[in-house]
Formats: C-alpha cells, structure tokens, sequence
C-alpha cells in the first residue's frame, strides 16, 4: 500500500525529480471524453490521442486511463501494445492532475501529489468541479506503490515546471503567482517550495507564457531542458505573431542565465508554427455551466515545445503548418540520438494543450 507523507519534504529526505530526457519505465495518459471542452463528441479529439499514444508504444510502455463509460470504445480503439485501465477523471490532463515522480540515489522512487484546482479554482480555472482530477495523482501512486508527498497548502501542476535533474528548475512568473494557484505566498515561499518538493538548488523565473487564458502561462508550451546545461525555447521573427514578443522575451532572458551548476545555457531557437490555431465556426462544442466557453476564432495555444522525450525517441506536435517540417529538423538537431516523430495535434490543441500536457512519465529505478 502506498503511504502519504506528511511530515518531511523529497530534499529532506534525498529525493529529486529526473530530468525527462533520463530513463523512463511507462507513460500515463488519461482519455478525452466531456463534450464542453472538445468538439464533435471528443470523437476527433480521441482520434489523436490515440496517434499519440501508438507513437509513444513504439518506445516504451504505456497506460491509458478511461472512464467506465468510454472503456469500451477506448480498448477497442487503441492497440494491443497499450494498456487501458479504468479510472475516473474530470477531464484528460495527466501532466496537471496526475503525480510528478521522483527518485534518489538508492533507485527508490517516491512522487509528488499537487493539490489541483483546475488551473485557477473559484478564480479563473477552467471547469468545476475537479475534485475527481485531484484524485489522479493519488490513484496512481497507489497502482504503481509508490509513497507520495500530498500538499494541501499548495497549489501545482506538472506543466508549469520543467527540471534539469541536476538542481535547476524552469517556471514561469505567469503561472506561480497567478492569483488563482497559492495567493497566500509570496514569490520566496514558492520558489522554497519548488526547491523542496523536485528536489532544486535554482529557480529560473521566466517572466510570461503564451497561455494567458488556459493555463495562466505554463512553461511547457514555451522552453524546456533537453539536456543539462541546454535548453530549447520557442521563437520567431515574425513580430506579427501572437507569440512573438513573449517568445523574444523568454529567449533574451534564457541566454543571460545560469543553471543551478553555475553553468551559462545553451539556448536552442525552436520555430513557431507560421498559422496560428484558432477555434472553427464549424466546430460543436457544448456549451454548460460547468466548464470554460471555447468559442469561434478563439487563439489556441500550437506551440512546437510541447514535445515529450521518451526512451529514444521524442514524440512532437504537428498542425498541418508550413513549419512542421523545419520543427522535426530542428528538435532532431538538438537530439541527434533520439528518432523524433510528429504526430497531428491539431485537435488537442482546440481543447487547450498537446502532447507534454497529456502525458506523464515514470521515471525508471
């Protein structure tokens, strides 16, 4: 039976969170179902998890999570090779709702369950409730036994974080200090609380994310550790772009840091898609009281950063741009030993994320 502890933090007791690029033993995704975040039934959308998921089994093992009401047509959808499991959710972001693993130097492994609120609670998140989402982290470490620090007193999400595994952590100002996340502390008790619970020496504050409105700006849709000592950051000369003055900025600010080891960074330019995403007049998304309107001409959030690296490979997003060619060659010159694949996530994106939001690693002891 996996414990909860309470009385200690992971650095006190010798543990870490993994880089992503480290050795992993499984992915976890959670299938999309609710039909006033995701268009057509969440038919289209499913299609693409799917892809996904069938992508990231040619590297490593994976595990599906479905709600009893859809783990019929989720089994009969997905392959062989893909484990599917039921458990319940409020919607399908295992990055955010689920636990972030951990490991210290005796190959022991441990995670971190984030209180979760659905990206800004009362404040501003994005559907209520999410008290079946703030489940997930703890259902998971109670399938792989593995003891989880629970914090209460402390909002988090796994997107809105990004480690080297050797001390340094990556965030946003954005995300952390939304008022919707942990108003009764200030930017020092977050930046100790990161420290304590993945593990961290170094905090770098990236001013804002590209995601205002969905997520209050996580990282992953902007920079990311592919190594230690480099990282890739979103970027684009077209001063037309929506994303352009937030991808100038982070990049300004990445290039004049330093990692935890005192190590000045390596900073990768990772294009933009050249079209930006937005919501269709065709689309049929329900509209309820419960979760956040999607509505016609609303900007999504296509970024190319949010790629997942797994054993040997990296799985990176797709929207039919004429980017997406000069994307897969840029990430496979920052991964030379890795085979990169793209993947459409078109779909994905219209209901607020893409591939690193939908997954989750186990790091390997």
């Amino acid at each position: 039976m996996a414990k909860r502890i309470t009385d200690s933090t992971p650095k006190q007791d010798g543990f870490r969170m993994p880089g992503e690029f480290e050795k992993q033993e499984r992915i976890f995704m959670l299938w999309p179902e609710r039909t006033d975040n995701w268009r057509d039934g969440a038919k289209p959308v499913q299609g693409a998890y799917a892809a996904v998921a069938e992508a990231i089994a040619e590297f490593e093992s994976i595990t599906m999570f479905v709600s009893d009401r859809q783990y019929e047509n989720c089994r009969a959808t997905l392959s062989d090779k893909i484990t599917v499991l039921e458990m319940s959710s409020n919607d399908a972001w295992i990055r955010d709702c689920g636990p972030t693993f951990l490991v210290n130097a005796k190959g022991e492994r441990r995670a971190c369950d984030w209180k979760f609120n659905a990206w800004g609670g009362l404040y501003d998140g994005l559907y209520f409730p999410w008290d079946k989402d703030d489940r997930v982290a703890e259902k998971v470490c109670e399938l792989t036994e593995t003891d989880s620090y629970r914090t209460e007193d402390f909002v988090l999400e796994g997107g809105s974080f990004h480690v080297d595994g050797e001390g340094t952590i990556l965030t946003t100002e954005m995300c952390l200090l939304s008022p919707g996340r942990n108003p009764h502390l200030k930017k020092e008790e977050i930046e100790e609380k990161l420290k304590q619970y993945l593990g961290g020496e170094k905090v770098l504050w990236v001013k804002d994310g590209i995601d205002p409105e969905e997520t209050n700006g996580h990282i992953d849709d902007v920079a990311c550790f592919i190594k230690p000592g480099e990282v890739a950051c979103i970027y684009t000369e077209d001063t037309t772009h929506p994303f352009y003055k937030t991808a100038k900025a982070a990049y300004e600010f990445l290039c004049q840091a330093a990692d935890a080891k005192g190590r000045k960074l390596k900073v990768h330019k990772l294009c933009c898609p050249s079209v930006p995403v937005a919501i269709g007049k065709d689309f049929h998304i329900d509209r309820t009281r419960d979760a956040k309107e999607r509505l016609e001409g609303e900007l999504c959030i296509a970024s190319y950063a949010n790629f997942l690296i797994v054993n040997g490979g990296v799985i990176v997003p797709q929207y039919g741009d004429e980017n997406d060619g000069l994307a897969l060659q840029q990430i496979q010159e920052m991964f030379p030993e890795r085979k990169v694949v793209g993947v459409y996530t078109k779909e994905i994106v219209y209901g607020g994320g893409n591939i690193h939001c939908i997954t989750q690693q186990l790091p390997a002891i």
